[in-house]
């Protein structure tokens, strides 16, 4: 099963045989069960995910207490504290199950051992800029888009997070109050 997962995000034609058998045994398979944590503030991020299945979210406590999700995860998507995870340092967001997820999880060392292999760091040069790419164009919106228009852009490029993650998770996402959030939602249907 592991192999079919794993293959569909490190594309076989990419790697020797070699190559691909030691990346899929360096990846282990692990639960969680809704609301356990994968990340967790504070502490030293020591592995990184991908998720098979669920769904997942980081989020902050903001200085009045608020819980604010700054970032969701779904199937294929890689869950990690870039920093903390490179650079050693301390987490300072939590990253949370909002459903039970599958992920098969590599541990810093294990990563390093890969390193010498130009098609994984590729793989992985390749994901860190979308990522960095998808942070930034979010923190643009936050500031210069309106919140219809960054509720829209959610829906058209993740439909699933949409549709599988509760309604005020998503709200503190856009950078807006779940009451606002339902009155979009309310127009857009209405529009419809």
């Amino acid at each position: 099963m592991h192999e079919h997962f794993l293959t569909s995000i490190f594309n076989p034609q990419n790697f020797s045989k070699e190559d691909l058998a030691i990346i899929l045994n360096s990846y282990h398979r692990i639960t969680f069960e809704k609301n356990d944590l994968l990340i967790k503030e504070g502490t030293t991020a020591n592995y990184y995910y991908f998720l098979e299945s669920g769904f997942a979210r980081s989020y902050v406590i903001d200085l009045a207490g608020n819980d604010i999700s700054t970032k969701f995860f779904s199937t294929k998507d890689i869950v990690i504290d870039w920093h903390s995870y490179f650079l050693k340092t301390v987490c300072r967001e939590n990253i949370q199950a909002i459903t039970a997820c599958v992920a098969w999880r590599i541990s810093f060392e294990g990563f390093m051992k890969l390193f010498h292999i130009e098609a994984f760091r590729e793989v992985g040069r390749t994901r860190l800029v979308n990522n960095y790419f998808e942070l930034k164009t979010h923190s643009i919106a936050i500031i210069a888009d309106p919140a219809k228009d960054r509720y829209l852009n959610l829906v058209k490029s993740k439909p699933d997070i949409v549709q599988n993650v509760p309604l005020k998770q998503i709200a503190t996402y856009l950078g807006i109050t779940d009451t606002s959030l339902s009155r979009i939602r309310k127009e857009i249907a209405d529009n419809k």
